[in-house]
């Protein structure tokens, strides 16, 4: 089992940027991806990004790609997740989730352990 606990999120202001964090736990190994996801009210769950739990590079989102950066600290098993330049339509319910298989990092039915979420409210 793979444990993950997202934090970071508020209230912010547009402009401003924030960092996400991603505390991973429990049996995770090389081979895993770690993506992040998120989901306004009444709108489907959307990929941001997603990045190997041991080496290679993170891969985006077409929409994120120049404002979302997704990075990793080994040590402290913490993926993260920073958002530049934050607009009202970036407020949602971010997660982040992980799966043994590297395959189809876009999609979240290939995805087994997910986070609660932490939640991201730009004001304009």
């Amino acid at each position: 089992q793979v444990q993950l606990v997202e934090s970071g999120g508020g209230l912010v202001q547009t402009g401003d940027s924030l960092t996400l964090s991603c505390a991973v736990s429990g049996r995770i190994i090389s081979g895993y991806k770690v993506g992040w996801f998120r989901q306004a009210p009444g709108t489907e769950r959307e990929f941001i990004g997603s990045i190997g739990w041991t080496g290679g590079y993170a891969i985006y989102a077409e929409s994120a790609e120049g404002r979302f950066m997704i990075s990793r600290d080994d040590a402290k098993k913490t993926v993260f997740l920073q958002i530049y330049t934050l607009k009202p339509e970036d407020t949602a319910r971010y997660y982040c989730a992980a799966d043994p298989r590297l395959a189809l990092p876009t999609s979240e039915d290939w995805y087994t352990f997910w986070g609660q979420g932490t939640q991201v409210t730009v004001s304009s």
